[in-house]
């Protein structure tokens, strides 16, 4: 009864997964010519996908100890505290400079076009988190190679990473130390 059971979970994770990537809006030639532009606000404006996308994504983690998502800006926003919420966990932003009230630490990474950083208050987290890392998109990795760095800063126990989607031919992921577990929901 347990493996059907897991089967049965399975198959409405797959499912799930399918309707939410048929439903990303493709934009060409957005923000500049050349590019294919992922548009996930449709996800958000169905109250069945923005369902599946919570599910899926607490469904992933529910059972892995998480005390802190923390979200990278802005779109890390758009889903990270409702995950935090489910999980029972707390929400935890990552925000370009100048956007954080108290003290800060800050990782400098670099772009396709030039260099940009991020920060994260220095109090945010602690060694006994166990933090799962959230963000909309992995394409070159950069931004969340910054962030992971942060995080690391901080010494917590254990951090998992997850994005809602993965532009597989970029290869991001290789970014990435093998140890990381890194889940995207919808891979293209």
């Amino acid at each position: 009864m347990e493996q059907y059971n897991i089967i049965l979970i399975n198959r409405v994770i797959i499912m799930s997964i399918e309707r939410l990537t048929s439903a990303v809006r493709n934009i060409s030639d957005f923000p500049i010519p050349g590019i294919q532009f992922k548009d996930i606000t449709t996800l958000f404006q169905s109250p069945e996908h923005l369902k599946d996308l919570s599910d899926t994504i607490y469904d992933l983690y529910k059972d892995r100890g998480i005390t802190k998502v923390v979200g990278i800006e802005s779109r890390g926003f758009f889903m990270g505290p409702a995950v935090a919420i489910r999980l029972e966990a707390g929400f935890v932003p990552i925000r370009k400079p100048g956007k954080l009230p108290y003290k800060v630490i800050e990782e400098k990474y670099t772009k396709e076009y030039g260099e940009d950083a991020i920060q994260i208050h220095e109090d945010a987290l602690n060694e006994n988190d166990v933090v799962l890392l959230h963000d909309d998109l992995l394409a070159t990795g950069g931004t969340m190679v910054a962030a992971y760095n942060l995080v690391r800063k901080l010494g917590v126990k254990h951090i998992y990473i997850n994005f809602l989607i993965e532009l597989e031919e970029l290869e991001g992921r290789k970014h990435f130390p093998d140890e990381v577990e890194l889940i995207s929901i919808i891979k293209f």
